[in-house]
């Protein structure tokens, strides 16, 4: 899992409220076995018109959003079915970190152990993001420093959030569940070896 300290980048926006897994990676991608590659198919439905061609309506299909990294969005995000491969759909297309009033219960433990980092704002502060987006235009930056739990702008916005220490602590060192278990490798090991296991 990748570490994340301090990201800075280009913000995407997305004013939609409840938007679910099923959207996130619809269905017909969910056969591949492998992490990786979801990230061609992102918000699908939304991207592309039915010929395949891209959806200049989408928002991530505006100029100047192709290199985006933060992704902000209204309550809910996340919601719907259980499926992991939303959080590796957002993480191979790019983005690091997701800002939203609120998630899924599921979806946002499932973006701490795949190294997305989602970060729960007030409804007012996401709105400002939102107005700061849209008076700057494409190009406008974001950046969050997990280790002070802040998310900042060249141009006045800072906002706090909280986080769990423990998911922090695996966040900051790239340690997902099994990584943080083999730390103590040696300990599981003396352990099998005095019981016969």
């Amino acid at each position: 899992m990748k570490e994340f300290t301090t990201h800075t980048g280009v913000v995407a926006t997305m004013d939609r409220a409840n938007v679910d897994t099923d959207q996130i990676i619809p269905k017909q991608f969910l056969k591949r076995i492998e992490r990786t590659g979801f990230g061609q198919f992102l918000f699908f439905d939304w991207r592309f018109e039915d010929d395949g061609s891209p959806n200049r309506d989408f928002e991530l299909n505006q100029p100047g959003l192709a290199s985006a990294s933060i992704l902000v969005a209204r309550r809910n995000f996340g919601s719907g079915s259980s499926r992991e491969h939303a959080v590796w759909a957002l993480d191979d297309y790019g983005f690091r970190a997701v800002l939203a009033p609120s998630f899924a219960d599921i979806f946002y433990g499932n973006s701490f152990k795949n190294g997305l980092l989602p970060v729960r704002l007030t409804e007012e502060q996401i709105e400002e993001i939102f107005q700061k987006a849209k008076s700057v235009g494409s190009g406008y930056q974001l950046t969050i420093n997990l280790e002070a739990q802040t998310v900042t702008d060249d141009d006045g916005i800072l906002f706090n959030f909280e986080i769990d220490e423990a998911r922090k602590l695996k966040m900051l060192n790239g340690l997902d569940d099994i990584a943080l278990t083999l730390q103590h490798e040696d300990k599981i090991s003396a352990f099998e070896a005095a019981n016969g296991l």
